[in-house]
């Protein structure tokens, strides 16, 4: 066998094509490594779960003003968070608001290798109605697999359009008696209420229809016929819309929001289309790659 002038035996061309094929594995794993969470959004995902979403116990306390009147559960931060194991979609469970209290923030560093999507919601807003058609089926596909986590603000804003019947405000609360009774659907009836909204400048739909379409979701429970019928937390969406209208907003690059839907992915403002699935996918697929470096 021939020597190199270093005085080391030169290697077969087999110790040479394995030396090769230990270079070309290395880097396929360096490579992987350096687009795990860029893959975070394919379909059929990565199925993280919920086990991060489910054991967020470290809140942090916004500096806000506080409700006047209890909240409702699971909505601690003035909304309510979501997440999927891959089959299921399940909502964290928090602990009531009392009178008084402030609301915390969710701790989104628990949420590792997840985009975080937060939307503050009227659910007489035709803009926030045309952006949940265009991309709430994205949306529902990556929470379910366990690739992001989706926060629902429910709020307020548009009373003086539903002519005296306060129904942007009636609408928010009968979310939060879901959130409060049924929080697991409440994605399935947060699409329900957009799909139902009503007309802007119109009288919107009374308590028994807003009841209707939570039970032609699946949602049939009488604690939250009541909830409904007598309004339990329409003095939270008051100050839920308030808080969000004033500011700080929670885990947001915007002191506050300024119109609906206001939509955050990794704390980051989308300023884009409302009407293109793609354009705001790409935002998505943006924010995640930003978060990796």
């Amino acid at each position: 066998m021939t020597s190199h002038a270093s005085g080391q035996p030169r290697p077969t061309k087999a110790e040479r094509r394995e030396h090769a094929r230990e270079q070309a594995r290395q880097q396929r794993d360096q490579e992987e490594k350096r687009t795990k969470r860029r893959r975070v959004l394919w379909r059929g995902g990565i199925g993280l779960g919920l086990v991060a979403v489910t054991a967020v116990a470290a809140l942090l306390i916004a500096n806000q003003a506080g409700p006047s009147a209890a909240g409702p559960l699971n909505m601690s931060s003035d909304g309510i968070l979501l997440g999927g194991d891959g089959t299921l979609i399940t909502a964290a469970r928090t602990a009531a608001l009392a009178p008084g209290a402030k609301p915390v923030a969710t701790d989104q560093s628990a949420l590792t290798d997840m985009v975080k999507i937060a939307i503050y919601v009227d659910y007489l807003c035709p803009l926030c109605g045309q952006f949940e058609s265009t991309n709430a089926a994205q949306i529902t596909s990556w929470v379910t697999a366990g690739n992001a986590t989706v926060e629902l603000h429910p709020i307020s804003v548009l009373d003086a359009s539903s002519l005296g019947t306060k129904y942007s405000t009636r609408a928010a609360n009968a979310a939060a008696c879901v959130a409060n009774f049924a929080p697991n659907s409440f994605l399935t009836v947060n699409a329900a209420l957009l799909a139902n909204q009503p007309a802007e400048n119109s009288g919107g739909l009374s308590d028994a229809e807003l009841q209707q379409v939570i039970e032609d979701a699946g949602v049939g429970d009488a604690k939250i016929a009541d909830c409904i019928g007598n309004q339990t937390f329409a003095t939270w969406v008051a100050a839920a819309s308030d808080r969000a209208l004033s500011g700080p907003l929670a885990n947001a690059d915007i002191e506050k929001i300024t119109g609906t839907p206001t939509v955050l992915v990794n704390q980051v403002s989308y300023t884009g289309s409302l009407t293109d699935a793609a354009a705001f996918e790409a935002f998505v697929t943006a924010q995640t790659v930003v978060s990796d470096n």
